[in-house]
């Protein structure tokens, strides 16, 4: 049983990347201004933030069923199964897409997993997919571990400017005023489908000792794994290198017994929302080959 796997980049998982590791991943369209631009294709990191900072009107989309069924095909030429892992139904209409598509025609051929993840959390469930594909499982196998294990990760970031929460209509324009003068720093959360309101802080340090206290909660009380020997640590950014960079080194101290910690830009999808300079910290268990 040959069996394929495809993300969206929402994952993190680079073109490049994806052919070095047998994954197929699907561009996730942005417009900007009225053009259409393909993340990691026609859309770098550097080009986005630059709109971005120029206040272009970015409105994130999915890729059209078109695409996706494109892709399929050509894979099924080659693939007995396909699984696909795009991101949270709670954060896109794109996964309820792509179910839908593969209800019409599909059945027992394309295996679409609502395991409500985004960014490193999402690419977590990518590669343990690989693992179980190389290790044998077929389609329907994959799809149903990834969903049974979905709860199995959690994100917390930290905001730089609550401009951008306030443009996309998430904060009302009064909160982000006077966010603005009392400088909060407020810490959000994705568990699950939603990006919802954490906790509030005064600066960067405080927002990180915020989000490191709710991760060793989540490691004793959901993972049972303080020590993170087991999980995946990794911290996420939106063109803020260096502070990640910094916080992984803490975070090595906090946690020498855990593996390598993963350092990623965020999903442009999630960055368009919260802006540049933001940090996340993320954990998901790790499915062991």
């Amino acid at each position: 049983m040959k069996v394929a796997i495809v993300t969206d980049s929402n994952s993190g998982i680079t073109q490049e990347e994806a052919k070095n590791t047998g994954i197929y991943v699907l561009p996730m369209p942005f417009m900007m201004d009225g053009q259409t631009y393909f993340e990691d294709i026609s859309l770098t990191q550097d080009k986005f933030y630059e709109k971005l900072k120029e206040g272009a009107d970015i409105s994130t989309s999915q890729p059209s069923p078109g695409d996706i069924l494109d892709l399929w095909n050509r894979l099924l030429e080659e693939y007995d199964q396909v699984v696909h892992i795009p991101m949270s139904s709670g954060l896109s209409s794109s996964c309820h897409t792509a179910m839908m598509l593969a209800d019409e025609d599909y059945e027992g051929r394309v295996f679409v997993v609502n395991n409500q993840r985004i960014s490193v959390t999402q690419r977590q469930s990518v590669m343990d997919a690989k693992i179980l594909q190389e290790s044998g499982k077929t389609g329907g196998e994959i799809k149903e571990y990834l969903e049974k294990t979905k709860m199995d990760s959690t994100i917390y970031i930290t905001v730089d400017t609550l401009s951008y929460l306030k443009k996309g209509g998430r904060i009302t324009p009064a909160a982000a005023l006077l966010g603005s003068f009392l400088r909060i720093k407020p810490v959000l959360t994705i568990q699950g489908e939603k990006l919802d309101a954490f906790a509030k802080a005064r600066t960067m340090k405080q927002a990180k000792t915020i989000m490191v206290t709710a991760l060793k909660k989540d490691l004793q009380e959901r993972f049972g794994d303080p020590k993170a020997v087991h999980i995946q640590l990794a911290v996420a950014h939106t063109q803020n290198l260096e502070a990640a960079e910094e916080f992984v080194r803490e975070l090595k101290e906090i946690f020498p017994e855990t593996g390598e910690i993963l350092m990623d830009p965020l999903s442009l999808s999630v960055s368009c929302h919260i802006g540049p300079g933001s940090l996340a910290l993320a954990a998901s268990r790790v499915l062991e080959g």
